[in-house]
C-alpha cells in the first residue's frame, strides 16, 4: 500500500468510528416524541409510583451489610488463583497455612459483625 492509501483507510476508519458514535446519540432524539407529562419527571420504582418522599433515612446496618458483603466479594476472588495452582508442584503446606490463616482472618471479620449485630434486622 503507498502511503496516501493508508491515510485514506486511516480517514475512512476515523470517520467509520465517529459515524458509530454519533449516531446512537442522535437518533432517539430525532425519533423520540416531544411530548412531557405529568409523570416524566417522578420517580419511580420498578413501575410502582412512590409512596412519600424519596429522601427516607435507612439503618446503618443495610450499608454495613453492603460494605461487608463487597469486602468478602473481593477477598473471595483472591481464591480463585490459588484454587487454580493448589494441585500443581511446588504448592505445599506453608501455602495450605497461607490460605488457612487468610480464611481465619475472614472468619474473625464475620464473627466481629456477628457480635455487633450488623446481621440482625430490625
Amino acid at each position: 500500500m503507498h502511503e496516501a492509501q493508508e491515510y485514506a483507510l486511516l480517514g475512512g476508519l476515523l470517520l467509520f468510528a465517529i459515524v458509530m458514535a454519533v449516531v446512537p446519540l442522535v437518533l432517539p432524539r430525532l425519533i423520540t416524541p416531544r411530548y412531557r407529562g405529568l409523570k416524566t419527571r417522578e420517580t419511580y420504582e420498578c413501575g410502582v409510583d412512590t409512596i412519600g418522599s424519596a429522601w427516607t433515612r435507612f439503618s446503618i446496618a443495610f450499608y454495613l451489610f453492603a460494605l461487608i458483603f463487597v469486602a468478602f466479594e473481593v477477598d473471595i476472588l483472591y481464591l480463585f488463583p490459588v484454587a487454580l495452582v493448589f494441585g500443581e508442584p511446588g504448592v505445599g503446606w506453608r501455602d495450605l497455612i497461607e490460605i488457612a490463616l487468610f480464611l481465619g482472618i475472614l472468619s474473625l471479620a464475620i464473627v466481629f459483625a456477628w457480635r455487633k449485630g450488623v446481621f440482625e434486622w430490625r
